[in-house]
Parts: C-alpha cells; structure tokens; sequence
C-alpha cells in the first residue's frame, strides 16, 4: 500500500489523495479529499464527477474479432476446450493501454497444445497490454489457432448487433471505460458558525490508468465542457422579444410545459429533450442509440418504429405512450402509414 500526500490550493480548497494501492494488474484504487466545501457543493462535485469518470474518460479494447472456417458465434471447433462465444467474451475481457485514434489491427497466431493468453496478442507498439496473463483459450490438440483482432478508442459502452457476420467476422461488445467504480461521500462538521462539508471519493480503474490520471481526465473533461459558458459575449445574447426566435422556458418539465397545444408554437419540439421524459435509464439508451434525441425525433417514429429498436420491449413502448399521454395528450399511431 503506498500513501500519499499530494495537495493543490485553490483559494482555500486543498484535495488530497489519502490512500493509494494495486490490487492486481487489473484493479487500482485511489481515495482523494476534497476540503472544505461549503454546504451542498460536496454533492455537486460528487455526482458530477462519479459520471464524468464513469461516463466521460476513453479507453481502449477489443472491438471485433475474425476467424475462418467458423460457421457461427456459438460453435464449438476440434481441439479448442472454450467455444467461439466463450472466446469472444474472454476477448473483451482483455485490458489494452493506447492513446491513439481510429482502428487498429491485431492478431493471434499460435499452435497447439497450450493456453493461449494476452501474451499471444501481436499487437501495435502503440497499445500496450496491461496484463498478459489474460486468458484467452486453451488448445488441447496440435491445431493452428489464427484470429485476427480489430482495437478502438472510444468511451462507454457499445453492444454489439445481434447478427453474425457472414466473413467469419465477429463483433464484440466494447467495454471502453477503465474506471470500473466510484463512490462519494461527505463529512459534514461545523465550523464556527458555518457549515462545512468535506467531500470523500473513491476511485476502482481497470489499470489501464490510475484512480489519479482518471481523476485528471474526469476533471479536464468537465472544464472542457464549460469552457463555452466562459466566452459567451454579451452582444451573444438577446433579451429583446423577438416573435421568431425561440426562448426556452423558465419552468422544469415536471410542470408538464401546461399543454402541448398551448405551448407548440412558441416551444419547438426540437427543443424538448428526451431525457426530460424522465423515462427509464434502459429505454432512454435504446433511444439515444437509435439517435433519437428530441421529441420531435420520437413523433417522427410509430409504435411499429420503436418496436424495431435493438433491445426494445413491448413494456418499453408502453412507457413512452403513457409518458407522451400524460405530458401532452398524444399519442403515437401503431403504423407508419397511419402519419
């Protein structure tokens, strides 16, 4: 376990990392403070920076995998202990360092009998393997093993599409985020007459980087995200009434915007995000995948539309009817042609 003291003031506030151990080659752990806060602003950078790390910091992986004389996903072939499919999941399971874009080919060409592990990958000097113990396959008989890899930098979670590929070329779903954890909790103490808060954060990552580079990463990526906010000009904004310009109204969506009716005019459905739905985190994602961002995006689509979505449900449907129903008296036809 190694300790450190690490601390950077801004005006008064001092964050340190209090505790710092590896675990194993695929498991870091860092514990930072942050110090002292001002009541309600532990939780204001708390959750801000559990998404950012979980959500806004790029990794690198397995994106696709290509074999021949492999019929489908889940066969089985002579001489292999794992089936394809198991082999696939083994594959995205392997932790990868690398800071360059775009698609990046790999390989794996080895002969049996052995365990083929992370070791065996032959892979560009600019990604690096974090741990080469990895399993991957175990070959039990003198056959060739040759499967051709394709690596990616990117953020989040991809899944793959359900269908196989016709070349013998499978896609595996990408697991892009290093950081595998967070929490935040806040100690809250008085000071004088003044509440203070102290904001504790924990931090797992893969490996691939540390609690503390991840912790870095998280924070430029939340400024970067700010920054416009910063260079806004006055003469940018107009508050003068203008009939063909579109304000945003002051009221939360909870008040139901009164009555589509009402409001359609004066609040274009392109301005009405989908996560103002408040719809559940699964079926929000079915949709943002489908890139449907706005209300007017989702009454471009049927009942019909929506039930072609990837890893949609019926239940899913059936929540945005009522969702729709209830917040603005529409509803959505069951057919295209019904438009």
């Amino acid at each position: 376990m190694v300790r450190e003291e690490i601390a950077v003031s801004t005006r008064t506030l001092q964050w340190k990392c209090v505790e710092s151990r590896i675990d194993s080659k695929r498991l870091y752990y860092g514990r930072f403070i942050l110090s002292p806060l001002m009541k309600g602003q532990g939780d204001t950078i708390g959750i801000a920076m559990r998404r950012a790390l979980l959500g806004e910091i790029e990794g690198t992986c397995i994106t696709r995998a290509k074999s021949e004389k492999v019929p489908h996903e889940y066969s089985t072939i002579v001489g292999i202990e794992e089936s394809v499919h198991e082999i696939l999941i083994n594959l995205r399971e392997i932790v990868l360092r690398s800071n360059l874009y775009g698609i990046m080919d790999a390989s794996i060409c080895v002969r049996g009998p052995r365990y083929v592990t992370a070791q065996d990958i032959i892979s560009p000097t600019s990604v690096e393997i974090v741990d080469t113990t990895q399993h991957i396959a175990k070959l039990t008989e003198p056959i060739d093993l040759r499967i051709g890899l394709q690596i990616q930098r990117d953020r989040g979670y991809r899944m793959k599409s359900t269908r196989n590929s016709q070349d013998g070329s499978y896609p595996i779903d990408a697991v892009y985020m290093p950081v595998r954890n967070v929490n935040h909790s806040i100690h809250s103490y008085e000071n004088g007459n003044e509440k203070q808060e102290i904001l504790f954060l924990e931090i797992w990552t893969n490996g691939s980087l540390t609690p503390k580079e991840a912790l870095y990463e998280a924070s430029r990526n939340l400024i970067d995200l700010f920054i416009p906010f910063l260079h806004v000009e006055e003469e940018d904004i107009n508050f003068k009434e203008d009939k063909d310009k579109f304000t945003p109204p002051p009221f939360p969506f909870q008040d139901r915007l009164i009555n589509l009716k009402k409001n359609k005019k004066r609040i274009p459905l392109k301005f009405i995000f989908i996560d103002q739905l408040e719809l559940p985190s699964r079926t929000y994602n079915c949709l943002k995948r489908s890139n449907i961002h706005t209300l007017l995006d989702l009454l471009s689509n049927s009942q019909e539309d929506l039930m072609r979505i990837e890893y949609f449900r019926i239940e899913d449907v059936k929540q945005i009817l009522d969702t729709l129903q209830k917040h603005f008296a529409i509803d959505l036809p069951k057919n295209k042609f019904l438009f």
